[in-house]
């Protein structure tokens, strides 16, 4: 059996005077033509990255809105985990090729995870490569099998598409973050866009009083009486961490007392973590004002919370990237961000809302010395990236989105209840 992950309760009524009420009441009308439906999300761990906080969150509230939702995750070595990292890269341009060997294992380890999968729903989400190939080798069935891609796949590897393409033929509709991540030769005829969001009751963004997130970064030893900087992100090359040291050692000189916080999460399904994780360490050689923290030893939801709202600038300094959810996290915490101008990223910071978007190292640390020079200038962007998260990249609006995609299909062998 593939594994269930266990959800605590939440109702939608809790989102009013936080979402938009046109997007609240929208949600109740689709829901009431969708209750009683059976729904799967299926991805590769139950911790550890933006797709399982999402997962977290979306499905207790379908289920508080009448649908029967759960949410599984695979099962897989680590040799199996290694090759859809791979796979994962590729699809976002690495030039690595995948091997003769790397394919047998992501389809060996595919097959068993096709034949674990027992039960019968109306509507199955699978998310990003790990457990794609699913459909094919179970066969579809009467479910309505939907792709949620949460990568860049607009310019993947040709050698990595080639193999991964024909799985995605099985499916009824993919989910893109955005139109240009699209690939030109996509299988998939019934293509949707819709970006990720945050779930604003959660505890990462919740509201956290200014002494407690003081409190708890002063328990792991960040002195907030100097400058902060911060990036939280997986530890991942695409995220470019060895980049953002770079830009702040350019800052140390205007700013002797400055520290730096990478926060990154571990998870189950990224073994490369820990290959930059140790590439972090040698980099940061011992420099006290570089702080590097991971969830295995105890930074969590709330930890990060505080760095989002205490630190003076957060960083996404990505290279590629499918959206970035920490850049909508600080944004709603109205702190100033400066992120890499790559992916969904634009979409959320454009026309310089919430922050300062840049290229290169370079231009990162000239908008972070700009930032925290200019405070006043800071707080006018994280305003007026607050109001755009509220109306575009709250959790309510990406529900919407997907129960109108269900909706498309319901007419057609739905067997709810």
């Amino acid at each position: 059996m593939l594994k269930l992950v266990d959800v605590g309760p939440r109702a939608l009524a809790d989102y009013r005077n936080i979402a938009p009420d046109h997007i609240l009441d929208a949600l109740l009308t689709v829901a009431k033509d969708l209750r009683g439906a059976r729904v799967a999300h299926i991805n590769a761990t139950p911790y550890g990255g933006g797709v399982s906080e999402l997962l977290r969150s979306t499905v207790p509230i379908m289920n508080n809105l009448g649908l029967v939702t759960h949410w599984k995750t695979i099962s897989g070595d680590d040799r199996f985990f290694q090759v859809t990292k791979k796979i994962h890269n590729g699809l976002q341009g690495d030039p690595e090729e995948l091997t003769e060997a790397d394919r047998e294992a992501y389809l060996g380890t595919s097959q068993r995870n096709a034949q674990f999968f027992e039960d019968d729903y109306d509507f199955v989400f699978l998310h990003d490569p790990q457990p794609a190939a699913i459909p094919t080798m179970r066969g579809k069935g009467n479910i309505h099998w939907i792709w949620r891609c949460h990568i860049d796949t607009s310019s993947p590897n040709p050698n990595t598409w080639a193999f991964f393409r024909p799985y995605l033929q099985a499916f009824d509709s993919a989910v893109f973050t955005m139109s240009d991540f699209v690939p030109p030769d996509c299988p998939v005829a019934n293509i949707q866009i819709s970006p990720p969001a945050i779930d604003p009751l959660s505890p990462k963004n919740m509201p956290l009083a200014d002494e407690t997130a003081r409190q708890v970064l002063h328990w792991i030893g960040i002195d907030l009486d100097r400058p902060l900087i911060t990036q939280v992100s997986r530890f991942d090359p695409w995220k470019d961490p060895l980049g953002v040291i770079a830009a702040y050692q350019m800052l140390r000189q205007d700013f002797p007392g400055l520290q730096l916080a990478l926060v990154g999460s571990m998870a189950t399904d990224d073994p490369q973590g820990w290959e930059i994780y140790d590439l972090i360490r040698k980099s940061a050689r011992q420099d006290p004002g570089i702080h590097i923290f991971t969830n295995m030893v105890g930074i969590g939801n709330v930890e990060v919370n505080a760095f989002q709202r205490l630190s003076q600038v957060i960083i996404q300094k990505s290279i590629r990237e499918g959206f970035g959810l920490s850049v909508s996290e600080a944004m709603w915490k109205s702190t100033p961000v400066v992120a890499g101008a790559a992916g969904g990223i634009p979409l959320q910071m454009a026309d310089g809302v919430g922050g300062i978007l840049i290229n290169s190292t370079e231009e990162c640390a000239t908008a972070v010395r700009r930032l925290l020079l200019d405070p006043g200038l800071g707080q006018e962007l994280a305003r007026s990236g607050k109001e755009r998260v509220r109306q575009d990249f709250l959790l309510p609006r990406l529900l919407l989105d997907e129960l109108e995609l269900m909706k498309k299909f319901a007419g057609r062998n739905w067997r709810a209840a």
